[in-house]
This record gives C-alpha cells, sequence and structure tokens, in this order.
C-alpha cells in the first residue's frame, strides 16, 4: 500500500492497522484509522484512548485519554 507517508504502517489478518513510531510497534487502531491517511487527518483509538495526527507525512502520537467504555 502507498500512502505516501513516511511512517511505516501495515494491517494484520484482523484488520488492525499497526505502525513503527518511534522504533515501537505501535497499535493504530482499526475502524477509526482513516482510509486513505492524509495530512492532517487525527482520530482516537476506541480500545486504547491514544490520539494520533498526520503531520508532514508522518503519523505522531498526540496523547492519550481516557478510553470510552461501552454502555452495554
Amino acid at each position: 500500500m502507498a500512502f505516501n507517508l513516511k511512517t511505516k504502517i501495515w494491517q494484520t489478518g484482523s484488520l488492525d492497522w499497526w505502525g513503527m513510531i518511534g522504533g515501537d510497534d505501535v497499535y493504530l487502531g482499526s475502524r477509526e484509522f482513516p482510509l486513505p491517511p492524509e495530512e492532517g487527518d487525527a482520530w482516537t483509538v476506541k480500545s486504547t484512548g491514544d490520539q494520533f495526527k498526520i503531520i508532514d507525512g508522518e503519523i505522531c502520537h498526540m496523547g492519550r485519554v481516557e478510553p470510552e467504555k461501552p454502555l452495554w
């Protein structure tokens, strides 16, 4: 997949997105991950609360919030 990103990303067989950020494998989400990823896109991973944003072609970890808890 060629998305013109500087960050190496890949999708697993279970449709989860991962990326290499700062030398570590980082979970980027599943349905939250923007397709196609473009400059300025931002998202929050529902299961972990991690927030990401694409800045200058790189996926940057912007912080963490309390993960959403299912109501049911």
